[in-house]
């Protein structure tokens, strides 16, 4: 969830979806003004094809247990029939491993990410439409975080180690 402090319009909800490479830590970002299964999905579908881009191939996508991605702990309806999202992984043949409840940690990278995005884009940006938003985290995605050197890789970026990595194939 975007901060309330940044957004201009006190009717305006704005979200964030974060994708990590376990490997190179290259990160993906989307904006969406709606937490749903059907942003997900499409996330997924805008993920799949800007990590294919750069020589990735997606097998594996770990979520928390939102109802933005499973209906496992939704008291309507049940499990039985997969969301949106659950239905393009399949698609996708990616396998997707949920983090077990009430442990939060174990979507460290991601969080770690977020405080980042904090204290360098949301403390001093403001947004006045989905449309502002959207433009400026692409802009942010595109020339901070994978360019930004990080000491678990060598104090190399996110796609430096990805380079590096594709032209020793």
């Amino acid at each position: 969830v975007v901060p309330r402090s940044c957004i201009a319009d006190p009717e305006l909800k704005l979200y964030q979806y974060t994708a990590i490479d376990e490997f190179s830590r290259l990160r993906f970002l989307a904006a969406y003004c709606e937490q749903c299964t059907y942003s997900s999905a499409d996330f997924l579908e805008k993920l799949v094809a800007w990590y294919k881009r750069r020589g990735i191939t997606v097998e594996c996508v770990q979520t928390d247990n939102g109802q933005e991605f499973t209906k496992r702990f939704s008291s309507y309806g049940g499990s039985d029939k997969p969301t949106i999202f659950q239905v393009r992984l399949q698609q996708h043949g990616i396998k997707h491993k949920l983090i077990r409840p009430f442990t939060p940690r174990h979507n460290g990278k991601v969080e770690r990410s977020h405080r980042k995005d904090n204290e360098r884009f949301y403390a001093t940006h403001t947004f006045y439409s989905f449309e502002d938003f959207s433009k400026q985290l692409k802009l942010y995605n595109r020339r901070d975080y994978n360019n930004f050197p990080m000491r678990p890789l060598g104090w190399h970026s996110p796609r430096q180690v990805l380079n590096d990595y594709l032209s020793s194939l």
